[in-house]
């Protein structure tokens, strides 16, 4: 293998492993914050102490999950020196200004108040240490903002100028205000809620199910976290549906390439299915519904889609002969996988919350033992995610300014990305199944019983 197709995938394992970890973050530390701020204003003398408990828990879950998710996203900053330097060379001038910014502005915040608000405990009063962790939240989610701020550019450049052969930054304000921002930001914390959510439903289910004096407490956490998986999946619906609509302007092909379509239509039909023939430029057969790609475009029944043929010969006249094409059949199986996985997911959490609302959790034990069982849905669906969005942008780094091929490292040999692949897929597996051990250790052990409950 050449060191490019090698590098990529570093870069892939890398990206989707680190990509576990932080939609836990995002949602989980709005979970938590939440959850002490309703243990700030009860007035219940019972269910606040179980509320302060339940806060200790989760809040646990929440630091194991934070320290792999520093780990990894530290590694990954290496590798655009190492692995990337021509693209390191050409954007260096904008993609450095976000990371700084994440850094200065979001993980020294978030890192800062983590520490006050884990050994704050009966230091600080309860509003100031309940800031804290909302702190923290903010923290985590200005994080993602100005990752997904260098992120869009990449999608879809803006504010630029080139000078001697490197992307100039000539207004950071477009930066900012980047509409493609606006859907990759929305999207991306929204899965966040919906993956926190699932984290707090599986883990309240096997502790309903598996520790009968926790069982009251989880059963709030149960009802809890259905509604805040709820809010989330319907989030991401609709922010995910503007954000394809908006793909049509900013990137045709991906889009395109998401539903196989071929050849520009109007109304344009949406593939249920596909055997797609990427050799012949075809789908050899297809189940599609007609006008629901225009639909899902335009809000009505009619509207031209461009086909991949057309843009391929539009890129051809516009940037020079080539393969414009993504993956086709990658994209348009994980865009499939992603909307059922939110669909199953969102049946669920209505499920779980009717039956929590009507106290009928316990009647349905197998539902409960098939939670904890779930839990990959999510991390499915976010893993599908975020191949489209990178993926569909290829053969471009940058689109329309710098090709994958063109920002790997001139000097780098496949030895040494073979060396470090393994090494670092090595030690992420060790670090997982310790953070997993130490998680899963922290759920069966930690009970929370409530006494003296009061009304």
């Amino acid at each position: 293998m050449e060191a490019l197709l090698l590098s990529r995938w570093q870069f892939a394992i890398t990206t989707t492993y680190h990509f576990l970890f932080v939609p836990i973050t995002l949602g989980l530390s709005i979970f938590v914050a939440l959850l002490e701020t309703c243990y700030v204003r009860t007035k219940r003398p019972a269910w606040k102490e179980t509320c302060r408990k339940l806060v200790r828990f989760f809040g646990t879950i929440f630091l194991i999950n934070f320290s792999m998710g520093v780990v990894t996203g530290i590694v990954q900053e290496f590798h655009f020196g190492m692995n990337w330097s021509e693209y390191s060379r050409f954007m260096g001038d904008i993609f450095g200004a976000p990371l700084a910014l994440e850094a200065l502005t979001a993980f020294f915040l978030e890192s800062t108040f983590l520490g006050i608000w884990v050994f704050g405990w009966d230091k600080l009063s309860e509003k100031l240490h309940c800031a804290c962790i909302w702190l923290v939240a903010i923290g985590s989610n200005i994080s993602a903002f100005w990752i997904l701020v260098a992120n869009s550019f990449m999608q879809h450049p803006v504010g630029y100028a080139i000078e001697n052969g490197r992307a100039v930054m000539t207004d950071f304000f477009a930066l900012l205000t980047n509409h493609y921002v606006l859907g990759e930001y929305s999207h991306a914390l929204f899965a966040g809620i919906s993956t926190g959510g699932f984290v707090v439903l599986a883990i309240s289910a096997w502790k309903v199910l598996h520790d009968e004096a926790s069982r009251y407490a989880f059963t709030q956490t149960l009802k809890a976290g259905a509604i805040y998986m709820a809010i989330g999946l319907l989030g991401v619906m609709g922010s995910g549906h503007m954000h394809t609509q908006y793909l049509a302007e900013a990137n045709p092909m991906k889009l395109s390439s998401m539903e196989a379509l071929w050849e520009t239509e109007d109304p344009a039909p949406f593939a249920i299915m596909a055997d797609i023939n990427m050799e012949k430029n075809r789908n050899d057969c297809e189940l599609a519904v007609p006008g629901v790609f225009s639909f899902m475009l335009y809000n009505k029944p009619e509207g031209e889609v461009k086909g991949i043929n057309a843009l391929q010969k539009e890129y051809q006249a516009k940037y020079g002969p080539g393969d414009y094409r993504p993956d086709v059949p990658a994209l348009f199986w994980s865009f499939r996988i992603m909307v059922a996985a939110g669909g199953f997911m969102l049946m669920l959490a209505f499920a779980i919350a009717l039956l929590a609302k009507m106290d009928r959790v316990m009647a349905f034990p197998l539902l409960l033992k098939a939670l904890p069982f779930l839990l990959p849905l999510p991390f499915l669906a976010n893993s599908a995610g975020w191949f489209i969005a990178e993926a569909g942008r290829q053969p471009w780094i940058v689109v329309g300014l710098q090709k994958t091929a063109d920002a790997v490292s001139p000097n780098l040999t496949a030895g040494s990305v073979w060396l470090t692949m393994i090494g670092f897929t090595a030690l992420y597996l060790l670090l997982a199944i310790a953070a997993l051990y130490i998680a899963l250790r922290h759920i069966r052990t930690t009970s929370i019983p409530v006494e003296g409950r009061d009304s």
